[in-house]
């Protein structure tokens, strides 16, 4: 497995930006080779996880920034949203990052109107970080059958 490309946007977390975040999102996922469908399920999902960091991160609307890294690797992308504006640092995150399903407190980001069900129906994997501020990690596999092999996570479609 060879290494990955590493993308990076900073937006102001205002809703109007979301559709930069979205055309940037297409343009990777295509030249990647997703299909149509997988394209639309990954904008639907980044969009959710920016909406959430606009609404819920900061005091007030368009104050601060948010962090989007693209992750683009062989057979998957990996999307990253984190309401901090702090560049990444991938290792640290991945050492504390963990699947949403078993992270206490995402009973209260639920509570927030959070779209964390649809994100988790759309992509393959969602994991979750809320140490400094919050991080959402969402990965699509390019062949589902990726899926079954490494990661014994068969998604739900």
């Amino acid at each position: 497995m060879g290494g990955f490309d590493f993308i990076e946007m900073k937006i102001p977390a205002k809703a109007e930006y979301v559709g930069v975040v979205r055309l940037t999102l297409s343009g990777i996922a295509g030249r990647m080779g997703f299909s149509y469908e997988d394209i639309e399920d990954l904008k639907i999902a980044v969009s959710e996880a920016i909406t959430n960091s606009v609404t819920h991160a900061y005091e007030g609307p368009g104050k601060g920034e948010i962090t989007i890294g693209f992750g683009v690797y062989e057979s998957r992308l990996e999307v990253m949203v984190a309401d901090r504006g702090e560049s990444f640092n991938l290792n640290e995150i991945r050492d504390d990052i963990g699947p949403f399903n078993n992270t206490e407190s995402v009973e209260d980001l639920r509570e927030g109107g959070f779209g964390l069900f649809l994100i988790n129906t759309l992509m393959d994997k969602v994991q979750i970080n809320n140490k400094y501020g919050v991080i959402v990690l969402m990965t699509k596999y390019l062949d589902e059958t990726e899926v079954d092999f490494n990661d014994n996570q068969v998604s739900g479609r």
